[in-house]
C-alpha cells in the first residue's frame, strides 16, 4: 500500500473554483476502534457548501478535508474493532476526511454493503438516509393518514423523508423548484408544491384544511420556520436538522437578519397548542451516542438492501471535479445525492 495519497483540500472560504486544492499527505492509520477505508467514492451534502462559505460552525480549521460519508473496502483495521475485517466493501461516516483517496471512520459508524450495491445510492445512506431516518424514526413516529410536510423534498434527505413517510401511509406534502415537481410525484409526494411561485404555508393550509400538520420537516429554516409553525395542528411537530437559508445571506448582517427570522418560541406556547420543535445534529449524535448511529446505520442499509429503500443519485463526478460537483450541489439543481468517484 502507498504511503502518500490525494486529498481535495479546502484552502480558503469562497467560491470553489478557488476553494479547493488538491494536495498529497500521509494515508492515515487507524486508532484501535477505527477502519481505514481505500475509497472508492465519497458524497457531498450542503453542509460541505456551508463549510465552504465558512458558515459552518463544526468545520475544522483550514486547510481542512471536508466529508461526511464514504463508501470502499477496508484497508486496515484498528486493534479493537470487533466486528469489520480487511476486504469488506463498506458504507461509512467520515466525520471530515471524506475528500480523499483513504479514510478513517470508526467502527459505529461503519456498515457492511453488498458488493453489488451501486456506489451512489450506498453513499446516500450514510448522511442522508441516516438523518432523515433518525428525523423520522427515532425522534418521532408517524402514523397512517399524518399529514407530512417535507421541504427541499428532492435533495437527498428529503428524497429519503418522502420514502419513509410513504412506508407510514402519510399523506405528503413536498415542496421544491418546478422541474423537480415531477420527481417529487413519482418518489410519493401526494401534493408537490412550487415555494417559488407558490405560498407554500396558503397551499398547505387549503389542501389540509383545519386539521392542519402531523409533521413538518424542515431542513431550510428562517422565516420558513417561523411561518410553518403556524401550519401545525395540536400534537403537530416540527423537526429543524438544518438551515440553508443562512448560505444565500450576504455579510454579517443578512446572517443575523436570517437568523431573527427564525422567531422566538416560549415554552408555555408550545405546551398551550400541544406543538413540538426538534432539533437534530447528527455530529451530536455520533459524537455523543455511537451506538444510536450504528443503529440507524445498519437499519438504513438492511432497508435499502432489501428495496425498501431506494436512494436517488443526481449526479457523479470525477475526483478532480470536486469544484464543478460544489457548484452544481450549491446550485439547488440537484436531485437526490451528489457524489465523486475516487476509483473507476
Amino acid at each position: 500500500m502507498t504511503n502518500t495519497m490525494t486529498v481535495a483540500a479546502l484552502v480558503a472560504h469562497g467560491p470553489p473554483e478557488r476553494a479547493f486544492e488538491m494536495q498529497k499527505r500521509p494515508v492515515p492509520v487507524p486508532g484501535d476502534n477505527q477502519v481505514l477505508i481505500k475509497v472508492e467514492g465519497f458524497g457531498l451534502n450542503y453542509a460541505d457548501v456551508m463549510a465552504r462559505l465558512g458558515i459552518y460552525p463544526d468545520c475544522p480549521d483550514l486547510p481542512a478535508v471536508l466529508g461526511y460519508d464514504v463508501v470502499g473496502r477496508i484497508e486496515r483495521v484498528g486493534a479493537a474493532v470487533a466486528n469489520l475485517r480487511s476486504g469488506q466493501r463498506v458504507v461509512a461516516f467520515t466525520r471530515f476526511g471524506g475528500y480523499a483517496e483513504y479514510a478513517i471512520a470508526v467502527e459505529h459508524g461503519t456498515a457492511a454493503i453488498p458488493d453489488q450495491m451501486p456506489a451512489g445510492k450506498a453513499l446516500a445512506l450514510a448522511t442522508q438516509y441516516c438523518t432523515a431516518y433518525y428525523c423520522a424514526e427515532e425522534m418521532l413516529r408517524m402514523q397512517p393518514g399524518d399529514h407530512v410536510l417535507v421541504h427541499a423534498a428532492a435533495g437527498g434527505v428529503g428524497t429519503a423523508l418522502v420514502q419513509l413517510a410513504r412506508r407510514r401511509e402519510c399523506i405528503i406534502y413536498g415542496t421544491a423548484s418546478e422541474h423537480k415537481l415531477g420527481y417529487l410525484a413519482e418518489n410519493g409526494v401526494h401534493h408537490p408544491i412550487n415555494y417559488r411561485n407558490v405560498d407554500f404555508v396558503r397551499e398547505v393550509a387549503n389542501l389540509a384544511g383545519e386539521r392542519g400538520l402531523d409533521v413538518i420537516f424542515d431542513p431550510v429554516g428562517g422565516r420558513n420556520t417561523k411561518r410553518g409553525l403556524k401550519l401545525l395542528g395540536s400534537g403537530g411537530r416540527m423537526v429543524l436538522f438544518g438551515a440553508s437559508r443562512m448560505s444565500d445571506a450576504k455579510g454579517v448582517f443578512s446572517k443575523l437578519r436570517v437568523a431573527s427570522s427564525f422567531g422566538l418560541y416560549h415554552p408555555i406556547s408550545l405546551m398551550k397548542d400541544s406543538k413540538s420543535i426538534i432539533g437534530v445534529n447528527m455530529l451530536r449524535i455520533g459524537d455523543n451516542r455511537p451506538w444510536v448511529l450504528q443503529r440507524v446505520l445498519t437499519e438504513v442499509v438492511r432497508l435499502a438492501a432489501g428495496g425498501e429503500l431506494n436512494p436517488h443519485v443526481g449526479k457523479t463526478f470525477a475526483f478532480s471535479e470536486i469544484a464543478q460537483a460544489h457548484d452544481f450541489l450549491a446550485s439547488r439543481q440537484s436531485i437526490g445525492k451528489v457524489a465523486c468517484m475516487v476509483e473507476g
